[in-house]
Order: structure tokens, then C-alpha cells, then sequence
């Protein structure tokens, strides 16, 4: 009985965790000491979840050219750009976006920003990738 209950819930994480996709950003040369990762899964509701985490990711006013914020872009078939959020530094060490957004996208992208709130990208780009 506990091999089955122990089978059960090894096939239901391993379910769980292919539901999401993941990828890593390549290098940047703006910010090459950066690690960078996102994961994309759909919820219940048909939400698009995204996770990005950044280690190493020097702060945007230290930058050449600099700004005051990581913005954080998806590229849709249907909609175009949009601005999903910001990655706040908090310390070098560890940097995270967690959002959720009803448009499915398969591009996303970081650029520096002197403003949080833009429509559409005007900074530098710092890394893009597929998803």
C-alpha cells in the first residue's frame, strides 16, 4: 500500500513539473556576470504564469547607458509587446518577477528602463529569449 500511495505521488510531481516550460537567457554583454531563467506555465484558468529569477544581475543605475529598472517584455502573436513587470534588485545576489498574464507568448525579453510603466520598449536591450 505505501509503494502505490509513493508511486502516486512521484507521477503526480513528475506531471506537475512538465506542465511548465523553462529557459535560460544567454549571456548578455551588457550584464555578462547575469544568470538568468524564466518558466512559463498555464494555470487553471488559462492564465499564463512566468517566473523570472536573476542572480548576479548588477543594478540598472550602474549600467552603460544606465536607467532605474529592469523591465520585463513577452512578444505575442495576437497582441505584440507587452510590459509584464519589473525585476526589482533587491541585492545582487538574487532578483525575481513572478506575474501572471492572460496572453500566451513563445518570446520574452529585459531591457533597461528609466520608467516602469512604458507601453512599449525604449532602453537598451539586455537579453533576449525563447520560451
Amino acid at each position: 500500500m505505501n509503494t502505490i500511495k509513493t508511486l502516486l505521488i512521484v507521477v503526480s510531481i513528475l506531471v506537475l513539473h512538465s506542465c511548465a516550460t523553462s529557459a535560460t537567457f544567454p549571456v548578455s554583454d551588457l550584464v555578462p556576470a547575469a544568470d538568468i531563467s524564466a518558466k512559463k506555465k498555464t494555470d487553471s484558468n488559462k492564465n499564463i504564469t512566468l517566473e523570472i529569477t536573476a542572480r548576479n544581475l548588477a543594478s540598472p543605475d550602474r549600467l552603460k547607458p544606465s536607467g532605474n529598472n529592469y523591465s520585463v517584455w513577452i512578444v505575442t502573436e495576437e497582441h505584440g509587446i507587452k510590459n509584464v513587470g519589473q525585476l526589482i534588485i533587491d541585492n545582487a545576489e538574487k532578483s525575481t518577477l513572478k506575474t501572471v498574464t492572460p496572453f500566451d507568448f513563445n518570446e520574452l525579453f529585459i531591457t533597461v528602463e528609466d520608467q516602469g510603466d512604458l507601453k512599449y520598449p525604449t532602453g537598451t536591450e539586455v537579453s533576449r529569449t525563447r520560451i
